[in-house]
């Protein structure tokens, strides 16, 4: 049976959330921070009549060490993530990505899985209902044109996560509990580089976990470009880290729908490993800062983070 009514639901187990979204249909969100879904619905841009709020799930929540992985629960809070002594150890550039995440108000709210799968934003969307009915609707919002580009087919709708780049960059897996089953997969595999439907999972997904690989000794760097400290999304993340292995994994985020990857290993010429990061960010003007800046911030970005890691 559909329900057609605005509810709000919170319930207490993965098997009984499992249970309830049947009842929903596409038209419902977990909510939990709240930071992300709530600001978009505020705008007129989330039209979620149900809410299920998951954050009195025990499951979803703490950070769990064994042999292999550091096991970060989905509702962890950002600002938590600094209180743990193996990722203060082991990941610190995990915490220096939260820490660029919004003012302190926001981290000791905002979750890690949220972060993860915020909403992709453009300056022409993120808007109130009022002004985008007078510019006109784009392609996010059920326009027939993206007004950044002129274009009739694509939306270039930014990801702006900060933390799944230095994630990414780390091989970060996430655990999703569905409908059908339990799966792990890459972290980078949740996007699709849609920007009107920038994620691979379905509405029905719960991500449950990260899953951080213990045994590669990274070393990391993580810049971002925004134009204040805090409140500010990002118009350029970079990722890089490099493992014992001296392979060498670089994400951009802030200039595409999805985060750009770029991987080689040590010794391969720079240069060439900076082009590859320029040519794969889809980047146009729908931003802040123009497309041309933040494309010549990649390179400053990089080649800055290449010289704090060592490569």
């Amino acid at each position: 049976m559909m329900v057609s009514e605005n509810t709000y639901t919170k319930p207490a187990t993965l098997e009984e959330t499992i249970q309830l979204v049947s009842q929903y249909g596409d038209n419902f969100k977990f909510i939990a921070g709240g930071t992300d879904i709530m600001a978009n619905k505020y705008q007129g841009n989330d039209l979620t009549h149900h809410f299920i709020d998951i954050t009195g799930i025990v499951a979803l929540n703490g950070i769990h060490v064994n042999d292999n992985y550091i096991v970060i629960g989905a509702l962890t809070r950002l600002d938590d993530l600094k209180k743990s002594r193996e990722i203060n150890e082991e990941f610190p550039v995990l915490i220096e990505a939260a820490h660029a995440v919004g003012s302190p108000l926001i981290r000791k709210t905002a979750t890690l899985g949220g972060n993860i799968l915020c909403e992709n934003r453009c300056i022409f969307y993120n808007q109130s209902e009022w002004w985008r009915e007078a510019v006109g609707y784009c392609l996010k919002c059920s326009g027939n044109v993206c007004i950044a580009t002129g274009g009739k087919k694509a939306c270039f709708s930014e990801f702006i996560s900060d933390t799944a780049p230095a994630l990414i960059s780390m091989n970060a897996q996430v655990r999703l509990i569905e409908p059908e089953g339990e799966r792990v997969i890459a972290l980078e595999a949740l996007y699709t580089g849609d920007g009107v439907n920038p994620k691979t999972i379905k509405n029905t997904s719960i991500l449950k976990e990260i899953l951080l690989p213990r045994s590669q000794k990274y070393r990391c760097a993580f810049k971002k470009l925004r134009l204040r400290e805090t409140l500010e999304f990002t118009s350029l993340t970079t990722a890089v880290s490099i493992n014992k292995h001296d392979i060498i994994r670089i994400v951009l985020a802030g200039v595409d729908p999805k985060p750009v990857l770029i991987e080689g290993k040590l010794g391969d010429d720079k240069e060439v490993l900076i082009v590859k990061a320029i040519k794969g960010a889809r980047a146009v003007e729908n931003d802040m800062f123009s497309r041309s800046y933040r494309r010549d911030m990649i390179r400053v970005f990089l080649n800055n983070c290449f010289k704090q890691i060592d490569i």
